[in-house]
């Protein structure tokens, strides 16, 4: 007999599926669980993840702990209390949604069902980092666009026109993020409609909205409103954002009933908890906790990006509960020297942005003390 091999990664990677082998897993970031530890006497101000720091609707809370005594049995596989609520938020048949654990899982899926070896997908450059590990595990080829310059009035937003001229007769699935993460940006309800008059039918729009709530009135929009007239417009949204839910992990899906019955084969049994499901279809009838924790988030975030600015830092407009803040070449020095006084923000290599940082909108207090901390460090 020969010499065993080395069941190590290398090893199981060569045996993964083409899309699988180069892939790296998503990276979430610093790791807070230690992080919470090391300052607990001092507490850590955490302002890298996007977390809504206000919290769920205590109707939320409730309906979850509600949800406890029946632990031991399965979860509603077709989540239709929450389907119904939200058909009744948006305008839209309950065939029409699709339950995720969290739009992550529903981004990734819509690859897998719609793209693959010989299709291309695109998707702008310093768009959502799950556009590229969805289209790279399905094997399909990424054609990443460029955004906007610098000087646009939307610097390093989606140029829809550039992504236009991209579609080919491979695409089979464009990637777009409205308002964007990680820049904050966003692009106007008639600039998507311009931009779906150019794309051929059978390429499929996913508009990710992740925070549209947090968007102001009139600035960003929602494809929504689009859907009735563009059966290949694919619009996902998360409550783990304006809704507080983050650690619950559900998401969903608006699209044409024939494309959720298609993405059905592949979705996970009982993907999305008993508690997540009760406790989401609470707060989508709590409409005063919403509208006053985007409230807040809107003035914190104003008056955050103007403290950065007063600064002389670069901050990118965002319609979000983050800004995108350009430090220059010592931004790994100022991001290191931050986490040592309990800040931590998102350090934006990964991305293809290494002299940039991404600044989760806080409370007051925690405003406060990032800046205080910025005082201290920056040259």
């Amino acid at each position: 007999m020969g010499s065993e091999p080395a069941f190590d990664e290398a090893w199981f990677a060569s045996r993964a599926q083409a899309g699988i082998r180069a892939l790296k897993a998503y990276d979430p970031g610093h790791d807070l669980v230690t992080l919470r530890a090391r300052f607990r006497d001092s507490r850590l101000v955490e302002l890298g993840s996007n977390e809504n720091p206000y919290g769920p609707s205590p109707a939320a809370r409730e309906a979850m702990l509600g949800e406890l005594d029946a632990l031991h049995r399965y979860p509603d596989p077709r989540g239709a209390g929450l389907k119904h609520a939200l058909a009744a938020r948006h305008g839209v048949r309950v065939e029409q949604l699709l339950l995720g654990n969290g739009s992550h899982e529903l981004l990734m899926q819509l690859a897998q069902v719609f793209a693959g070896p010989g299709d291309d997908v695109v998707y702008s450059r310093y768009g959502f980092a799950v556009f590229a590990l969805a289209t790279q595990a399905a094997g399909a080829r990424a054609v990443v666009v460029e955004p906007l310059p610098r000087d646009a009035a939307m610097p390093l937003g989606h140029d829809l026109a550039a992504i236009a001229r991209a579609i080919t007769p491979a695409t089979t699935l464009v990637y777009l993020a409205n308002p964007n993460n990680p820049t904050g940006t966003w692009f106007t309800p008639a600039e998507l409609t311009a931009f779906l008059a150019q794309v051929p039918p059978q390429v499929i729009i996913v508009v990710d909205e992740a925070y549209a709530e947090m968007a102001d009135e009139g600035t960003a929009g929602s494809a929504l409103a689009l859907l009735s007239t563009h059966a290949n417009l694919v619009v996902t949204r998360t409550f783990s954002k304006a809704y507080g839910l983050a650690g619950l992990r559900v998401g969903y899906l608006v699209a044409a009933p024939g494309l959720v019955a298609v993405i059905e084969r592949v979705r996970e049994s009982f993907n999305v908890n008993g508690p997540a499901l009760a406790a989401c279809e609470a707060a989508i009838g709590d409409d005063a906790h919403l509208a006053w924790t985007c409230a807040r988030n809107a003035a914190s975030r104003a008056a955050l990006a103007g403290a950065l600015q007063s600064r002389g830092l670069m901050v990118l407009p965002s319609q979000t509960n983050f800004v995108l803040v350009e430090f220059g070449a010592q931004t790994a020095r100022i991001e290191a020297a931050l986490l040592e006084r309990g800040i931590v923000l998102r350090p934006m290599g990964g991305y293809g942005l290494p002299q940039w940082l991404r600044i989760t909108v806080g409370t007051r207090d925690e405003n406060a003390r990032l800046l205080a901390a910025l005082d201290e460090v920056l040259p």
